[in-house]
C-alpha cells in the first residue's frame, strides 16, 4: 500500500503558548551565563531561533491519541478474538508475530496507532514538520527558577536551578497524512481538539504547569493525486471509479474490494461535505480546501467515520 499514493492531506495550524513552554536542548553549554536548562534551538530565517521540533510534536500526538483509543478500545492482543486493536503495550510488545509476514499481513496484524505513526515494521503515515516561530509575533523568552524537592524530608534535593522558558508568540507548522482512512483522520482531530483544550501539553514540567498551548487550524487541504475532475465529478485515473466532486475520500475508496480486504480498509470510506473539488497545480489531480474557520467540519466528518468503527468493532 506505501507503493501507491491515493490521498494526502496537509493540515496547516498554529500553535500559541499558553503559558511558561520549554522544550529542552538536550546538553549544556560551557557558558556560565546561560541557564541550566536551555530552550532547543536552530538556525532558520537568516538566524539562530527556538523551535519546537517535529519529532517532539508527533511524540506527544501519538502519546495522546493512544491514550484516546485506549480509553474506548483494547490494548492487549486476544488471539481467539479478531476486534481492533486500537493500541499496543510498547514496553512488552517487541513485535515478534510480525516477523516474516506479507505486507498486508503486518498492516492488518499492527494497531490503529501504529498503522498511523508506524513501528519497526511499517513506516508512518504521519509526518509533522517543525514549528518554526512567526516572525511577525515577537517572541517573549524568560529565565525562571526552580528546585526539586525531596519527598521524605521536604527539603531541597537538587537546586537551585534556571530554566528557559518561551511565553509568548507563534510557531507555525504543518501536519500530513498519506494514505489515510478518515478514521484516522478524525483521530488526528480529536487530539488537536485536546491539545487546545489543555488536556496534554509540550515539553518539559508539565506537571507544574508548563506545555500548555492554543491550537489554530490555518487551513487543511486534502488532495487526490491519481484523479482528474470532470463534469463536477471526481473520476480515478485508469479506473471505472467516480465520485462527487464535493466527496472526502479515504483510503480504502481507491483499492479494489480485494485489496481493501487484503489490507482491512474500510470500504465505503466517504464523506459528502460543503467543500468543491478543485484542480490540484499544473491541472493534475484533485483537491477540496477548508480555509482558515472551517477546518473544523473536516475533523467533524473524520470523527463520524472513527465513531462508526469504533461501534461496528464492539
Amino acid at each position: 500500500m506505501h507503493k501507491k499514493f491515493v490521498n494526502h492531506c496537509t493540515i496547516d495550524l498554529t500553535i500559541i503558548p499558553d503559558g511558561p513552554i520549554l522544550i529542552k536542548s538536550g546538553k549544556e553549554g560551557a557558558d556560565p551565563t546561560k541557564p541550566d536548562m536551555e530552550f532547543v534551538e536552530t538556525y532558520h530565517a537568516g538566524g539562530r531561533s527556538i523551535y519546537l521540533p517535529g519529532s517532539s510534536l508527533k511524540g506527544a500526538i501519538r502519546a495522546h491519541a493512544e491514550r484516546i483509543v485506549r480509553t474506548v478500545g483494547k490494548d492487549r492482543r486476544d488471539p481467539n478474538n479478531s476486534d481492533i486493536l486500537w493500541a499496543n503495550d510498547p514496553l512488552s510488545d517487541k513485535y515478534d508475530y510480525l516477523q516474516k509476514k506479507s505486507a498486508p499481513d503486518i498492516y492488518k496484524l499492527s494497531s490503529f496507532t501504529d498503522q498511523m505513526f508506524g513501528n519497526t515494521s511499517i513506516a508512518s503515515r504521519v509526518r509533522i514538520e517543525d514549528a518554526y516561530p512567526d516572525k511577525s509575533q515577537p517572541l517573549k523568552i524568560e529565565e525562571r527558577n526552580g528546585v526539586a524537592i525531596d519527598r521524605v524530608f521536604g527539603s531541597v534535593a537538587v537546586g537551585p536551578f534556571n530554566y528557559q522558558v518561551c511565553t509568548a508568540g507563534e510557531f507555525h507548522t504543518k501536519i500530513h497524512l498519506k494514505n489515510f482512512t478518515l478514521a484516522q483522520l478524525g483521530l488526528i482531530g480529536l487530539v488537536l481538539r485536546d491539545l487546545d483544550d489543555g488536556w496534554f501539553g509540550l515539553g518539559f514540567a508539565k506537571s507544574r504547569g508548563l506545555g500548555t498551548v492554543q491550537v489554530k487550524l490555518n487551513q487543511a487541504v486534502v488532495q487526490y493525486p491519481g484523479c482528474e475532475l470532470k463534469d463536477k465529478q471526481i473520476h480515478a485515473f485508469g479506473s471505472q471509479k467516480q465520485w462527487p466532486h464535493t466527496f472526502l475520500l479515504g483510503a480504502g475508496e481507491f483499492l479494489e474490494s480485494e485489496e481493501a480486504k487484503l489490507y482491512s480498509f474500510p470500504k465505503p470510506d466517504s464523506q459528502d461535505t460543503p467543500v468543491a473539488a478543485q484542480e490540484m497545480d499544473l491541472g493534475f489531480g484533485v483537491q477540496l480546501t477548508w480555509r482558515e474557520g472551517t477546518v473544523n467540519d473536516l475533523f467533524e466528518r473524520g470523527v463520524r467515520s472513527w465513531s462508526s468503527l469504533l461501534v461496528g468493532s464492539r
